[in-house]
């Protein structure tokens, strides 16, 4: 088996210390010795905070006023509809202290600014260039992106999902009867357009309300709206990723395994 750790930071007093990356790769690979696999059903799986960003990632993709304006995006007209808890506010700060993606400007020179992605359950807008903005006659939001080559696209920066949660992981998951914590994505298996997502996946079984032995080769399934409206937060959000989420448990979602 294997498994990894990283960290980065824009100033080296953040990062962890070599021997910390090294000894956490290695406790996280012993762990996932012998991996069994989990029985295909419907159960909570619960994402960890490695991968939990994920889904938030997917979900801006779909904010994206380029694919809002080629009606392309899972998130059509679904605008002020509340897709999440109403406690779940997702918010962005490009001017984060030392935040992993800080910027002033965005990709075309204009001005980035504090911004609520998500309030009360709520997507509040579209990330828009210039170009997507003019076809969807907005202003543009300063989430512009520019990469070596071609025309900017769009990306948010210092993203965290703010659940308003008090339970610990522990607490979280402490009624989940068997249930799947996942630690790692495997493939690609997610429709923009229609919000469908099914992913290879490793990590954890849980049992009686324990993280128990690990499981590997299984596939979750579910579609990314069902997925938003069934997702509890721990309150165990840490601040060092370019998108940042806590501990996130989502019922009902499909196991395949056995």
């Amino acid at each position: 088996q294997r498994d990894y750790a990283w960290r980065q930071a824009r100033h080296a007093a953040d990062l962890l210390t070599p021997a910390e990356i090294g000894r956490m790769a290695g406790d996280r690979a012993v762990a996932r010795l012998n991996p069994a696999r989990l029985p295909s059903k419907a159960m909570p799986v619960v994402f960890d905070p490695r991968i939990s960003g994920s889904l938030i990632g997917h979900l801006l993709g779909a904010m994206s006023g380029a694919a809002i304006a080629r009606r392309s995006s899972f998130l059509l007209d679904r605008l002020e509809e509340e897709l999440f808890s109403t406690a779940i506010r997702i918010v962005e700060d490009p001017h984060r202290l030392r935040g992993l993606r800080s910027r002033p400007f965005d990709g075309e020179g204009l001005p980035t600014t504090a911004r609520t992605l998500v309030e009360a359950g709520r997507v509040t807008g579209w990330l828009a260039e210039s170009a997507s903005a003019r076809q969807l006659g907005i202003a543009p939001t300063g989430h512009a992106s520019r990469g070596g080559s071609g025309a900017p696209g769009v990306s948010a920066t210092n993203v965290d999902l703010e659940g308003g949660a008090t339970v610990s992981r522990d607490e979280l998951i402490a009624d989940i009867k068997q249930g799947f914590l996942v630690t790692e994505l495997i493939g690609h298996g997610v429709n923009g357009v229609t919000g469908d997502y099914s992913r290879g996946a490793s990590g954890f079984r849980i049992e009686q309300g324990e993280i128990a032995g690990p499981v590997a080769e299984q596939t979750i399934a579910g579609n990314l709206i069902d997925m938003f409206r069934a997702m509890q937060p721990a309150s165990d959000l840490e601040r060092h990723r370019a998108i940042n989420a806590p501990t996130l448990r989502i019922d009902g979602m499909t196991v395949a395994g056995e």
